[in-house]
């Protein structure tokens, strides 16, 4: 069956205790996170399997897709509808953007196109080859890495939009990083240190200039 719409991500799954979350200033209700039309389910991996990090699926609305893409697991959403908006304790608004990592870019890139979510834009600096679309709430990155095993393809990490980096650093202290230019005009970027407690590569972004 064809998409009828335009896809969307809705759903997030990460395997990291609710508290973890909680601890750096999001509301989290039970195991669940709001951010910015995006369900965050945690604590979202099989007990049997305490080796499991990071985001462990994605769910999306509007693809041809059924279980995963390119190896990415990916269940039908059980959220029909994007939640309500709303700001985080932490100035937390939505996320901006999810990193997928690929060992062939070409091949990730034609999963996407058959799943109806082909890329919008390319770039390439140097050894590093990116592909963007959005997804609805949040953009999509894919990043090629020649170090993964052939055929993998892994979710790394995301980044939240928060109202004022300077208010998070504050709250977060030395588990936030320092706020530096970030590669889109006119905004900045901080990334959450390895040792702030959740498992996936998170980093924190302004919003972006009117």
């Amino acid at each position: 069956m064809s998409a009828t719409r335009e896809p969307e991500l809705a759903e997030l799954a990460i395997a990291d205790p609710p508290e973890a979350w909680a601890a750096l200033g999001f509301d989290v209700d039970g195991e669940n996170l709001d951010l910015g039309g995006v369900r965050v389910r945690l604590g979202g991996c099989d007990p049997d399997d305490g080796a499991r990090r990071g985001i462990t699926s994605w769910s999306l609305r509007g693809v041809n897709a059924m279980g995963q893409i390119d190896g990415l697991p990916s269940p039908v959403p059980r959220v029909l509808r994007p939640p309500p908006f709303a700001t985080h304790p932490n100035g937390a608004t939505g996320i901006d953007h999810v990193v997928v990592l690929t060992s062939d870019f070409n091949r990730t890139a034609a999963a996407l196109k058959r799943a109806g979510m082909p890329l919008k834009r390319t770039r390439e600096v140097g050894n590093l080859r990116q592909g963007f679309r959005r997804l609805g709430p949040a953009i999509l990155e894919i990043v090629h890495s020649p170090e993964m095993s052939d055929s993998e393809t892994s979710f790394w990490g995301l980044t939240v939009v928060v109202i004022s980096l300077e208010a998070l650093a504050e709250r977060l202290g030395d588990r936030l990083g320092e706020i530096k230019p970030a590669v889109q005009p006119g905004r900045r970027i901080a990334t959450l240190r390895a040792d702030a407690g959740v498992s996936p590569a998170v980093a924190f972004m302004s919003p972006e200039p009117p």
